[in-house]
């Protein structure tokens, strides 16, 4: 009897030994499972971070570079005009003294 009951303790406690294995194996896996998870997500938000960031500048370099061509061209062109302006008013007035 001793030994029936000596080898059902034994059984029990490696069956026990076994579950606890196996607890502490998808308490391992659910840890990694959320690092992972927790490490992909930081990770793709630095990404979109940088990547906005980036699209930004660019934009901006772009934005920045269109607009002075626009203005120059604006104020070229006005400038031009107004000296051809003052050219011909100033052309007037020497052939009106000269006359």
């Amino acid at each position: 009897m001793k030994e029936n009951a000596v080898i059902t303790i034994i059984s029990i406690t490696i069956i026990v030994l076994n579950m606890m294995m196996i607890i502490v194996l998808d308490i391992k896996n659910a840890i990694m499972m959320a690092t992972m998870a927790e490490i992909m997500v930081a990770t793709m938000a630095e990404i979109m971070v940088a990547t906005m960031t980036e699209v930004m500048a660019v934009t901006m370099a772009e934005v920045t570079v269109a607009t002075m061509a626009e203005v120059t061209v604006v104020v070229t062109a006005v400038t031009t005009a107004v000296v051809k302006d003052v050219a011909a008013v100033g052309a007037g007035c020497f052939n009106l003294i000269n006359n």
